[in-house]
């Protein structure tokens, strides 16, 4: 029975107890007195950590060995930038022949390393996936006279580097670039594209105006400290150098609470635990480095306040134009809706600031994909051991995947496997989906408003003015009395550089510190978290912080009214020149002239080309065809991919097999009637052994990954027509059904046949096509009917993906005997029977010639990777 008297909460009863009260004060004011001497001799750890890093001549925070093989510094044009190729930890086996993995490093402030931190980061992902990894860090000075143009050029240099020890090797390699080094990878792959594979970019803005109100603080500084002559400014009082301790000092004014309270509490808190990796991660924090006078007077003239970048504007010393949309490879942005430096607007407006829809995307024959983390912070992107081991995986997984995914903008979303009934076919612990999008997709998270570009113009426009002014009136002034020993004695007493120095060795203060806490630590009294007077701590803690946060919050949404206010003044606006001046906003290339007219010019050019080719088209416009129409795609699709690959001829390079699907996929989408009803012309002049070698092909690839979804099933029909109707008009054939040759009756059922109506999936190859399977990708976002033409931007579907099929891939039954004796049939014909292909089509389009032969139909190769 339960007591009639309340019972007191816990944290209430010491005070009803004085003798414990008394002794929980005691032990909470001896732990209290303990930590504080620990949390200081962390902090002189600190302090000496940071001397310790800054006086080697190449600092960095990686936590993988590594080998120099291309010193910038000894480029044509020398940079502080060094190519370095990972050396695989024990234990670790990597493959010479798969994909190479290059990482990039910010420089923004910070040292290099932070891209391999720790066996869980981008590095150590691609490495225990088997791929050569390579580094491109930096040196803590630039090289006299470095320039940004240097710096890219410099990046080509290495990635040709890459290039040329992987020459056996048919993919590109992947290039990851992470933050500020993300706009600068962009930037060289629009001017080297054929250098690239696929480019992930992490937490990179490249729309610098894009912002969501309330949300984007950090837009607003270059407009409320009137321009860039701020930095041209401290260039200057640092002898030409740009010190990046001040950037770093703007990320920490973006989070108070974190900055001056959270993150030392934290330490302070749990010294016994946290020591360790707060050390690790304040080595980097703190590793300063510093920039060219002209590298960052051009990044904040042309990047953060012109945002010339992803309108277009920027050339080249040489005249030659830097375009995002000349890039080739594959994009994956990789953003969080918890980041506050580079949120989602800025990382993705540069997709709407260059395409008005999807099929400019299209025309251009780009793959963008983006992945939008719903909380990880700015760092956590490219540092957290979680985003690692999830996120990256993935994009490691499937970055095979993603280079052949049909041009398009596609949205990702990651699943956890178990949690799925389909979880059987699925290797890892998480899935990959891909979703197509629209540009009015993307809107919701860019929240593009057009009266805020006004503002932004006005930005620009003032800081040109205000810039004018401080090199006519003072900038003289500044450089005659800047001195080399006056800059460096700046830099010394930058407040983010002196809290390390006055918590070190150094400081004569500080000499006890050592030996009283190793007697502590060896003589440690630790108080639980039920102790009153800590819950009391804790509770005080979170009301600082809910203090910080609210002053923070304060002090954003008053400067971002300043902002809107000054900037959104017509009278300023027009004193500047945006009044008059039709192009004063954010200038959208999509939507010129010249760019309509080259989407035009494209789409006829593809319309020419639909009965061109020969089987290898036939094929793979087929399967395209079969799986195109669902809302997504996934990584199973992948493996119908290779195993349609694997189907071609075994020489067939990655290019000719992309140049192919991509051609394909152009002209379904076009024209798709069109493209369907010329399979027969393609087929022209095969033998009737050879079209059925061509159409178990197709079976076999559909059977590579579970069953089709009742819609891909219809197509897939209708595919079987097609290719009945190509087989050569031979008495055979004309006698009817009856009189054919056996064989070939039962490689290719006519359409709607008992045998084939109602099949929902194409029958798997006697040796297990799973083996050698992979996804194709399709023009997808048709509306469930056989005749429904693929929306813009489609992508290949998984068979049974959400919502395009009423069964899923884990409850596929095993196919019929009449398929299995199809496929026996077909995978060995009769001795003497034809099974020559006509040769596909090139990279360059044109049709290659016949042969013929009496081999029987080879299995298909299991391929690499």
């Amino acid at each position: 029975m339960n007591s009639p008297i309340p019972t007191s909460p816990v944290p209430v009863l010491p005070f009803m107890d004085p003798v414990s009260f008394a002794r929980s004060a005691v032990d909470y004011w001896r732990d209290t007195f303990e930590r504080s001497v620990l949390f200081l001799d962390v902090m002189r750890h600190r302090g000496n950590q940071y001397l310790e890093h800054i006086v080697k001549t190449k600092p960095s925070v990686l936590g993988f060995e590594a080998e120099v093989l291309v010193d910038g510094r000894t480029l044509p044009r020398p940079v502080n930038y060094e190519l370095m190729r990972i050396v695989p930890p024990e234990g670790i086996s990597i493959d010479p022949l798969k994909r190479p993995f290059v990482v990039v490093d910010p420089r923004a402030g910070h040292g290099p390393g932070i891209g391999g931190f720790k066996p869980d980061s981008e590095i150590g992902v691609a490495l225990r996936a088997g791929h050569p990894c390579y580094f491109i860090g930096f040196l803590p000075y630039p090289e006299p006279g470095q320039t940004v143009e240097d710096v890219i050029e410099a990046e080509v240099a290495f990635l040709r580097h890459v290039v040329e020890r992987h020459s056996s090797t048919c993919e590109k390699p992947m290039v990851v670039g992470n933050c500020q080094a993300g706009w600068q990878i962009m930037m060289a792959a629009a001017l080297e594209p054929d250098l690239f594979g696929p480019i992930l970019i992490a937490g990179s803005p490249l729309s610098y105006w894009a912002g969501e109100r309330g949300k984007s603080p950090m837009r607003y500084t270059g407009g409320l400290s009137g321009g860039s002559w701020v930095t041209a400014l401290l260039s200057d009082m640092g002898g030409g150098l740009f010190d990046g301790a001040w950037l770093v000092q703007n990320f920490e004014n973006m989070n108070p609470a974190n900055t001056w309270w959270t993150k030392q509490y934290r330490v302070f808190a749990n010294v016994d635990t946290e020591a360790t990796r707060y050390l690790e991660f304040e080595r980097w924090w703190g590793g300063h480095v510093v920039l060219g006078g002209d590298e960052i007077q051009y990044i904040v003239d042309n990047l953060f306040v012109g945002n010339r970048l992803s309108s277009a504007q920027l050339s080249t010393s040489d005249g030659r134009r830097i375009d995002l949309r000349n890039v080739r490879s594959p994009v994956v942005v990789f953003c969080s809706r918890g980041d506050d430096i580079t949120p989602p607007p800025q990382a993705l407006g540069w997709i709407r600031d260059l395409y008005e829809d999807v099929a400019g995307i299209v025309a251009n024959e780009q793959t963008i994909v983006y992945c939008v983390h719903d909380s990880t912070g700015h760092l956590g992107i490219f540092v957290s051991g979680s985003v690692s081991r999830k996120e990256h995986t993935e994009f490691t997984a499937n970055m095979d995947y993603i280079d052949v995914l049909p041009p398009g903008l596609y949205e990702t979303s990651i699943s956890r496997a178990a949690d799925r009934r389909d979880a059987g076919l699925i290797e890892r612990e998480y899935l990959l989906e891909f979703t197509p999008r629209s540009i009015e997709d993307l809107d919701e998270d860019v929240v593009h408003r057009p009266e805020d570009d006004t503002r932004f113009a006005t930005v620009a426009r003032v800081s040109g003015i205000n810039l004018g002014l401080y090199r006519l009136f003072v900038q003289p002034w500044v450089r005659a009395f800047a001195t080399p020993e006056s800059a460096r004695f700046l830099r010394l007493m930058h407040p983010s550089r002196l809290r390390y120095r006055l918590l070190s060795d150094r400081n004569p203060l500080t000499a006890m510190l050592p030996m009283l806490a190793e007697k502590i630590r060896a003589d440690r009294h630790p108080v639980g978290e039920d102790n009153i007077f800590r819950l009391v701590e804790n509770h005080m803690s979170e009301q600082i912080v809910r203090g910080l946060d609210a002053w923070g919050d304060l002090r954003d949404r008053a400067n971002e009214a300043l902002f809107l206010q000054i900037y959104g003044q017509p009278l300023l606006q027009a004193l500047v020149g945006i009044g008059g001046d039709v192009h004063a906003h954010r200038r959208r290339p999509g939507a010129e002239p010249e760019h309509r007219r080259f989407i035009a010019r494209r789409q006829a050019e593809l319309r020419a080309r639909i009965a061109e080719g020969g089987s290898q088209e036939a094929v793979m416009r087929s399967i395209i065809y079969v799986l195109g129409g669902a809302p997504s795609t996934d990584e199973r699709n992948f493996k119908r991919m290779r195993a349609t690959r694997a189907e071609f001829e075994r020489g067939i390079k990655l290019a000719d097999f992309k140049q192919l699907l991509r051609e394909q996929f152009f002209i379904l989408k076009q024209a798709r009637e069109a493209a369907l009803e010329a399979i027969p012309t393609l087929l022209k002049g095969l033998s009737a052994a050879e079209i059925d070698v061509h159409f178990a092909q197709i079976e076999q690839v559909l059977a590579a990954s579970g069953e089709l979804s009742a819609h891909a099933a219809d197509r897939f029909e209708r595919i079987k027509a097609l290719f009945q109707r190509a087989r050569p008009a031979t008495p055979e054939t004309q006698a009817g059904p009856a009189s054919a040759d056996p064989a070939a009756k039962t490689a290719l059922p006519a359409a709607g046949s008992s045998e084939s109506t109602g099949t929902a999936k194409p029958a798997a190859s006697a040796s297990g096509s799973a083996a050698a399977a992979t996804p194709s990708a399709a023009p997808a976002g048709s509306t469930g009917t056989a005749d429904a033409a693929p929306s813009e931007g489609a992508a290949p579907a998984p068979s049974g993906a959400a919502g395009a099929s009423t069964t899923t891939a884990a409850e596929s039954s095993p196919a019929t005997p009449a398929a299995r004796t199809r496929q026996r049939t077909v995978a060995a014909p009769k001795e003497g029977a034809a099974t020559s292909r006509r040769e596909g089509r090139s990279a360059g389009g044109k049709a290659g010639d016949e042969s013929s032969g009496s081999a029987p139909r080879r299995a298909p190769r299991k391929p690499r990777g």
